[in-house]
């Protein structure tokens, strides 16, 4: 069993990777491509794959291995919408754009599923989301958000349940209603962005592990330079999410960097796990500070919660997990823990996602705050689009205002960590 580190990607996923790329060792010497992809994580593989497919020749580097950030390590729901309630668009752009962006949001679903069937990628990807409420508001604000998207956005995949309906879904005390989204499921996260990064491979794009980018020079073309060479593309693609390390000065503040913590249980047996969860959903609860989990294909649950904006590990991090798990599931008592890790997530001040160019020819998708799985691969196909002369759909992602976090260099992780104190408490009222 695997304590958790922010810097380190074991856990059950490593654990269980059943897909293998073709070799992508570090670059070395001097490189010339249409496109450079900068990030290996899924807006960076679905980027290059479809930049490839549109005929670009396209390097994608990768600081660490494939999949090392959240990409490999998330919860792996895949759900429409965004990491903030869509009246935040609403409120920023207008009902006509905020549409089209829940639409999006949907196609992001629909286009994960249509890449794990086309490139045949072997990620467990099973149907089915539950957003629980845990207290009487949540109640009232998931019912408020149900009529909402029925009444603006003709939404219909949304199931009202509660009592014994509730229960045939997750069998547990703890919440007295839960929205079911038959459009949400849950993957493998780290199988999905291997098999994007074998199928663009397969595309021709030349992909370098543990090749961190250490400076970009500007231009038309530009230059990205790494400890073993450089690499000169007349576009840049920008696809580090909360591993950016100040490499563009001008992105930096406009996403703050929050860990993550998850465990993996020991497989379940068949009646147990018809105990937790027997229809095999995923699920998020209403808190702000929100605990996530699902099942994988082995019976093993997974299971999310916790988080860390000051760079430490949450006291007694642990223990807390073990005691909710304990609480929600009484049929769980004395299934052993087999895997304990952490790692990074990006969010932006707005929760919103951050897509935007800078100059002529340097593209960014960043920000995904804790809603990325499905959205990341839309994000790298807009871009792909952007790049390709089509930007008006990244466009309206782009149009999206974002602002850096207050305090600046020194007092912004401060603030962030007293703002979620003060949720933390709204979420135990």
């Amino acid at each position: 069993m695997r304590s958790p580190s922010r810097d380190d990607p074991a856990s059950w996923y490593r654990d269980s990777i059943a897909v293998e790329l073709e070799p992508c060792g570090p670059l070395e010497g001097e490189a010339r491509a249409d496109v450079c992809v900068i990030g290996g994580g899924v807006t960076g593989c679905s980027a290059a794959l479809h930049l490839a497919e549109r005929g670009y020749s396209v390097i994608l580097l990768e600081a660490g291995e494939v999949g090392h950030g959240a990409s490999g390590r998330s919860g792996g729901q895949i759900l429409p919408g965004l990491g903030t309630d869509i009246g935040t668009v609403e409120q920023a752009l207008g009902l006509t754009r905020a549409r089209e962006i829940w639409e999006m949001s949907r196609e992001a679903v629909r286009l994960t599923a249509e890449l794990i069937e086309r490139h045949a990628i072997p990620c467990e990807l099973a149907w089915g989301y539950l957003h629980a409420a845990v207290k009487p508001r949540h109640v009232r604000e998931l019912e408020t958000f149900r009529e909402h998207l029925a009444r603006d956005y003709a939404y219909p995949a949304l199931e009202w349940l509660e009592g014994d309906a509730l229960r045939e879904h997750v069998v547990t005390d703890a919440y007295p209603a839960a929205l079911r989204d038959r459009e949400g499921g849950h993957l493998h996260p780290l199988n999905y962005t291997l098999g994007l990064a074998r199928a663009a491979q397969r595309a021709g794009v030349r992909l370098h592990s543990r090749s961190a980018a250490r400076d970009i020079q500007r231009g038309t073309p530009a230059t990205v330079v790494t400890d073993g060479g450089r690499v000169t593309a007349d576009f840049l693609v920008l696809a580090t999410n909360a591993y950016h390390g100040g490499l563009v000065p001008e992105l930096s503040g406009r996403v703050m960097r929050a860990a993550n913590y998850m465990i993996a249980t020991a497989p379940l047996g068949a009646d147990q796990a018809a105990r937790v969860l027997p229809r095999n959903d995923a699920l998020s609860d209403a808190n702000f500070v929100l605990d996530y989990y699902r099942l994988s294909a082995d019976r093993r649950l997974i299971y999310g919660g916790e988080v860390s904006y000051d760079g430490r590990e949450p006291p007694r991090l642990q223990a807390r997990m073990d005691v909710k798990i304990a609480r929600l599931f009484p049929v769980l008592e004395g299934v052993p823990i087999d895997y304990r890790w952490g790692g990074d997530v990006a969010i932006t001040l707005n929760r919103a996602p951050d897509f935007g160019r800078l100059g002529a020819n340097l593209f960014y998708a960043q920000g995904y705050s804790g809603h990325g799985m499905a959205l990341a691969g839309l994000a790298g196909k807009l871009l792909a689009e952007a790049i390709a002369g089509q930007s008006e759909r990244f466009d309206v992602f782009a149009a999206m205002p974002h602002r850096q976090f207050p305090g600046g260099r020194a007092l912004r992780k401060p603030l962030l960590v007293l703002a979620t104190h003060f949720y933390k408490l709204r979420d135990r009222l």
